[in-house]
């Protein structure tokens, strides 16, 4: 994720030096606006990876800044994480249900922006590495967003696919249910620690039975992708 453009879209001055230089420490390469329309023309001309938009803003406010990014076909695929001060849940529903990819209500450290940031970037498949993994017969294509077994392409939903590629990158090691739901579904409010086990299950059976023993449960901590027994 190192070396990615990330857009601060903030009226507070403070505010944005403040994320600038978290994400900077972090390895970001940050652009800053203050308004809407400064925002607009910056992500036409640099095509950001990411933007951070909060969502009270001067004249024309985030919620229909993104609104329109979302609705146009050059920037409707750029993740949009929302900020504000607005902690209520119907807001945060209206935010999601504009397109943005996640929530952060202020105050919020540093250490949980970045965190979200990388979540959300990597949800959304902005991946230095793009280089198939293979494990026996099992094959994950990031560039074709395909997996095939022994050949076969596999049926194998969205959510299934991304547990799938961070399992097949992180080998040999236990992680909680809500690991998971940070990495993969980057730390949404809205899903439950359990979905986690709805979607392990479901990936297993995509596996077959010649592959879904790699998925391994690890009782009394949650799962691991292991070609050991």
């Amino acid at each position: 994720m190192v070396g990615k453009n990330i857009l601060i879209v903030d009226d507070e001055a403070p505010i944005r030096e403040m994320i600038a230089v978290a994400l900077e420490m972090a390895g970001y390469n940050c652009l800053e606006a203050e308004n809407a329309q400064q925002a607009h023309a910056i992500i036409v001309d640099h095509k950001p990876d990411l933007i951070l938009l909060d969502w009270m803003l001067p004249g024309t406010t985030g919620i229909e800044l993104a609104r329109r990014l979302k609705r146009e076909e050059l920037t409707c695929a750029i993740p949009i994480i929302m900020l504000t001060a607005k902690g209520e849940e119907d807001n945060k529903i209206q935010g999601l249900e504009v397109g943005a990819d996640d929530y952060i209500t202020k105050p919020f450290s540093p250490r949980e922006l970045v965190a979200r940031l990388k979540a959300v970037l990597r949800r959304a498949g902005v991946s230095e590495n793009e280089t198939p993994i293979e494990i026996g017969g099992l094959l994950l294509d990031p560039i074709s967003h395909r997996v095939t077994i022994d050949g076969k392409a596999a049926e194998i939903g969205p959510t299934e696919y991304r547990l799938l590629q961070f399992f097949m990158t992180h080998q040999e090691r236990a992680y909680t249910r809500g690991q998971l739901l940070d990495q993969v579904w980057g730390g949404n409010v809205y899903v439950e620690e359990r979905t986690v086990d709805v979607h392990i299950r479901r990936l297993r059976k995509a596996l077959g039975e010649a592959y879904e023993n790699l998925v391994q449960t690890v009782r009394g901590t949650g799962y691991r992708f292991s070609t050991k027994s």
